[in-house]
């Protein structure tokens, strides 16, 4: 399925709105959406909410042949995938563009800046090295998956453990976390993505663009950098040209939000390392707000009832006594009449037409009363039109015949 397109109108408003320097969600240029970082029971799963935009990391490990090339390093593998869960625009089991350029984007941004320090991966030299993969699901699309993707992997990173080993000649022990503390990574630097949209041929500048943000843009300009102010890698797509001093421009925010980016993850780092040593609750679940349906707690508000009485009582002072008649009032439904005082030629009619009615039912009166009533002996015609014949009834010889059957 196809990205929804957006119409020219909201094309338009939002050009109109980039330009009057607003956005749809009240955030000024240079501002980032609210990240939050959490982690799972487990080391090394970690979900990062960029706004709207959500990003499962979930770090494993095992042993593995070394390559050949390098017999002493351990190997980084990277895994992102884009399920329809997230967007309805993605299509499953299928490469798509978007999806081969995020994982080139964060190869470059973690394995190639050499973050991490393969060589204390290696167990035994040519034999056996540690192989540490990175799988990184995107749960909801809302633009700038690759800020959401980079802050996660590297947060999952630095919080995995990998099991401790021994070596006995050729023997080779992995101990289980029960037995054995597991060993953390050793980090050199944490590399971060920062996305910069460009609008009108690079006349405006937006960071960290939404969804709808992204399908109006005319170019995107990714900086990975850490703390130290070390650019790791850069990409431009979009087939903008962008001058040095925007490039240099965009560096400099860069490193203002890694530097702030950076701080959030080491303090996320701390507390999940503080409640794990305390023996306190950790996880996801932990994470949900206390003032959800799901929690089952409700604040409650206290609520003054001292002079409930006093006020009651001064409200009912202020107020006016309502008349003692009050008229009832009339409501007429359609088809229905009413006959009331003052009301004549309530049916509609005209007086030609009242008069010819009074003339018809008088009529009709009068011609009851004068009507004659029938004699006992009355003879009765019935006459049958199909048979034609007449057949007439004598009430007298009716009698007398019933009497001659009697006797």
């Amino acid at each position: 399925m196809r990205e929804t397109p957006l119409s020219n109108c909201e094309k338009h408003f939002l050009l109109k709105a980039i330009e009057e320097k607003k956005r749809l969600d009240g955030r000024q240029a240079y501002d980032y959406r609210n990240i939050k970082i959490s982690f799972g029971t487990d080391y090394g799963c970690c979900t990062v909410c960029l706004g709207k935009t959500r990003v499962l990391a979930q770090v494993s490990c095992e042993l593995v042949p070394p390559k050949d090339s390098r017999p002493t390093e351990g190997i980084m593998f990277f895994n992102l995938e884009l399920s329809q869960m997230a967007s309805p625009a993605f299509q499953p089991n299928r490469q798509s563009e978007l999806l081969v350029t995020l994982n080139r984007q964060l190869e470059r941004c973690l394995r190639n800046s050499k973050c991490i320090d393969t060589e204390s991966l290696c167990v035994v030299s040519g034999e056996k090295v540690w192989q540490i993969r990175v799988d990184v699901h995107v749960l909801n699309h809302d633009g700038n998956l690759m800020d959401a993707a980079s802050i996660a992997a590297i947060s999952a990173l630095s919080n995995f453990r990998r099991p401790d080993v021994a070596i006995q000649g050729r023997d080779i022990t992995v101990f289980s976390p029960e037995e054995r503390d597991p060993v953390p990574l050793s980090i050199y630097h944490m590399p971060i993505c920062v996305s910069f949209a460009f609008f009108q041929q690079g006349t405006y500048l937006l960071v960290d663009p939404c969804e709808k943000e992204e399908l109006v843009m005319d170019g995107l300009l990714v900086i990975a950098m850490n703390k130290h102010r070390e650019i790791c890698s850069i990409q431009s797509s979009g087939g903008i040209m962008l001058l040095k001093e925007q490039v240099l421009r965009c560096s400099k925010i860069a490193s203002v939000k890694v530097s702030e980016i950076t701080e959030l993850i080491n303090k996320a780092l701390e507390n999940d390392r503080r409640v794990r040593k305390e023996g306190g609750k950790f996880g996801f679940a932990e994470s949900i707000p206390k003032e959800r349906i799901t929690a089952l707690k409700r604040e409650e508000a206290q609520v003054e009832m001292t002079d409930v009485q006093e006020t009651a009582r001064e409200i009912l002072s202020k107020t006016e006594a309502p008349p003692e008649d009050v008229p009832s009032p009339v409501i007429v439904a359609t088809g229905t009449g009413q006959v009331g005082e003052g009301l004549q030629n309530t049916w509609g009619l005209e007086e030609e037409d009242e008069e010819g009615v009074e003339d018809e039912m008088k009529s009709l009166v009068d011609g009851e009363k004068n009507k004659i009533p029938k004699k006992k002996d009355e003879t009765m015609v019935i006459s049958d039109s199909e048979e034609e014949e007449v057949v007439v009834l004598n009430p007298a010889a009716l009698k007398s015949k019933n009497k001659r059957s009697r006797h």
